[in-house]
Formats: structure tokens, sequence, C-alpha cells
């Protein structure tokens, strides 16, 4: 996945005995082997192309693997296809295990020499690592069915004894992360920032617009691939979970993601909807304004949290240049930053119920990348009705649970959270 795969791993935890790390991916206590026993998941089936789904039938390890979508590698195979993983095919670390670079012929899906054939991004999980077999099968239970070009491609995996590999399309221009926070890569202009949150955008209103709707759980700078032409592709599914069916609102789950990004009501009560990815789009959107991190322990006070810091600046055309990222150099339309800024705050609001589906941000944000949107006196008004009006005597608490008491990790780099 370029060298972008983050830093981080998957989980997905409601009824599992894992524990999470500090680097926020899970361990887990046994190894599976082919010999095992297919374990069953409790995951729906969905469309791979479309947003229709098929019935929610939980599926079996062996049904998961068999997805005629996906290539079953063996361990040798991509060896071949890595250089035997030498360190200059290395393309990223994170608490999972590592990334390398590797070749595979398009036809066949065999391994190729170095410089042909096609460019894949081979995960290696580490034995000891942090991920175990349930949320490595579960990213192969999603993407092996998902398919939308939002979402990053998986091509195939190996399960052969302790080794547990994942192979994804190529993305050469790495992460969002890489390129809003590391030193070296080219500032992004404005323009490139929009493509990117339209892009991200279109990936989570396509997993939440589904039948069988996917909470995706893990929205993160991070997460965010860019291929050659900064589309942005979603990548890292281990944390997703169906949504609510029937007459529920809500998903029960043990609180897993990412310190500053995770909603704080799913903080508070593990309460999942997909309202709480709306939340963490917000964060990711107000990154792309400011150029920084969700959560920066380098800074002072308040301006380590970014909600924090950023949110009274948000609503206010006159002191959002406070907040804009510096790099940008002045390089953007005023009206346009104050639209996304009005729009990063309503996906950002503390009652759930009033942040806007994700269907409706991305048309916001489609119609704000539009020529037409600078003569639109009409878009800043559909913005501003995205969010219901509200009691005045309500007010815009961020909750903060005292240390000790909050289940998230920090977030040290994209670190994921318990």
């Amino acid at each position: 996945m370029g060298n972008c795969l983050g830093s981080s791993a998957k989980v997905d935890t409601a009824h599992s005995s894992h524990v999470t790390s500090a680097s926020g991916v899970s361990k887990y206590s046994s190894r599976t082997s082919r010999s095992s026993a297919p374990s069953t998941l409790t995951v729906s089936s969905f469309s791979a192309t479309s947003n229709t789904s098929s019935l929610p039938t939980p599926r079996t390890e062996g049904e998961i693997l068999s997805s005629p979508n996906l290539k079953a590698f063996s361990f040798n195979e991509l060896k071949n296809a890595t250089r035997n993983f030498r360190p200059d095919s290395l393309l990223g670390e994170g608490g999972f295990g590592y990334v390398f670079k590797g070749w595979i012929d398009e036809h066949t899906l065999t391994a190729a020499k170095p410089g042909s054939g096609m460019v894949v991004a081979v995960k290696k999980l580490k034995p000891e690592g942090y991920q175990g077999h349930k949320e490595w099968l579960t990213e192969v239970n999603y993407l092996g069915q998902l398919h939308h070009p939002n979402l990053v491609k998986l091509i195939g995996y190996c399960l052969e004894g302790e080794n547990r590999l994942l192979v994804y399309e190529f993305m050469p221009k790495g992460s969002l992360e890489n390129h809003l926070f590391r030193r070296g890569p080219q500032p992004l202009s404005w323009a490139v920032r929009m493509k990117v949150a339209i892009g991200a955008a279109r990936g989570l209103s396509f997993l939440h617009e589904a039948k069988q709707q996917v909470i995706y759980r893990d929205f993160k700078a991070s997460n965010i691939l860019l291929d050659a032409d900064f589309n942005a592709k979603l990548s890292d599914f281990g944390l997703a979970k169906a949504g609510p069916t029937g007459d529920k609102t809500h998903v029960s789950t043990q609180v897993m993601g990412t310190h500053g990004y995770a909603a704080p009501e799913y903080v508070a009560t593990g309460r999942l909807t997909a309202k709480s990815d709306v939340y963490s789009f917000g964060v990711v959107l107000l990154e792309l304004l400011s150029g920084r991190r969700a959560v920066d322990k380098t800074k002072v006070g308040i301006e380590q949290n970014l909600v924090d810091w950023a949110k009274p600046y948000l609503g206010d055309k006159r002191k959002l240049f406070r907040i804009m990222d510096t790099k940008l150099e002045g390089q953007y339309p005023q009206k346009g930053a104050f639209t996304a800024a009005t729009l990063a705050m309503q996906c950002l609001n503390n009652e759930a119920k009033t942040r806007p589906k994700m269907a409706d941000v991305l048309a916001a944000l489609e119609q704000l990348e539009s020529p037409r949107s600078a003569t639109h006196p009409q878009l800043e008004q559909q913005t501003a009705s995205l969010t219901p009006r509200r009691s005045p005597m309500r007010q815009h608490r961020t909750l903060n649970p005292p240390p000790g008491a909050s289940p998230l990790r920090p977030n040290r780099q994209s670190q994921r959270v318990h």
C-alpha cells in the first residue's frame, strides 16, 4: 500500500479477548494454521460492485478464504516477489509488521522479476505482532468483497503456518499522513486537498449507503492512500464493523480506533454508528485545512488537540486564517475554505444525531470543488442546512475523560486506540 500502510493495524473486538498494545493493535494469544478448524466470523456478506448487498449471513473462515476475487499466494511466491523481503524493498512498518514492495505478473499473479510486471504492496504480519488472525481475517473478508474506486484493492493473501500476509495494489503516493505532516514531500495544494477529501468521502459514503451498512471505524490520515494522480483510497479494514440492522440504532462494541479521531460519544459509551465515521471525517478535513495532526504532543496546552484548538475559529470568516496551513501560503479561496471549515464543524458536532450523513457531506464537497461554486450563492446556504437546528440552551462541549479513565491510547504517529 505504498509507503503508506501507516503505523497501525486492526482489530475488531466486541467479543474477543485481545489486548491492545501501545501501537493500538490487538495482540492475539493463539495461532491459527491452515489445519485449524474454520472459525465463524460474524460479518455480513457485501456486494463487490455496487451499493447493493447480499443477505447478511455470517461467513466461515473457509468461505472467506475461498473468495473468487482473491488469490491464495504461497509464502514462497511472496518471498520471490519481494526479493526475500529484502530491506531495500521495505515500504513501511507498523505495529502489525512490515510492508514490502513486490512484483507479480499481471495475468498469472505469479512472482515476477523486480522492475517487471505489476507492482504490489505486501503486508507481512510479525508472528509475535499485535494484529491477530481474527483481525487479519476481518480485512480479507471485507476487502475480498467490497470493490469501489475509493477503496484500496486487495489482490490476495497468504496463510501458511504462522505466516499471514496480504497483497494490495501499490499506491505510489503513499498516505495522506506522509504529505501533510512529514518533511520532504511537496506541500499539497488546495485543489489536491479537496480532491483527497472528496475521494475519501466517496469511499465512506459507499460503505455507509450499502444495504448492509459498513462502519469503517478507523478513518484517519494514515489510512487514506493516494495513487499517482492523488486519488484517495481507504485502506486498513481490520476495524470495520457491520452497521446496525432492523430497529437497532447502534452497534455496541469495545471501543477501538485512534485517539483524536474517535467520536466522543463512542469513546464514552461504546455505541457505534455511521455518525462516528462522520466525526472522524471532520477531524481529517480539519487536518487538511490546518496541516496539523489530530493530536500533537509537541504543542502546548489546548493546541495539543486539534479539534479543541480549532473549533472556536471554524465559524468565523475573519479568524479562520489563524488555523489555515501556512504551507498553503494563502493560496486558497477564502469562501471555499470557510465553507469547508463550516462543513468540518458540522461533522464534529458533539451530538451524533445532528451530524450530516456522509452522502450529504460528499455532495457539499463536490459542489465546493466545482468551478461554478465560486459564483454559487446557495453553496454556503446548502452547507449550513446540513445540520438541523438545535436548542441554544445546549452547549458544545468536548468529552474529555480524565487520565486513566479514557479507553483511548495516545495518538503518536497515528497509533490505534483501545
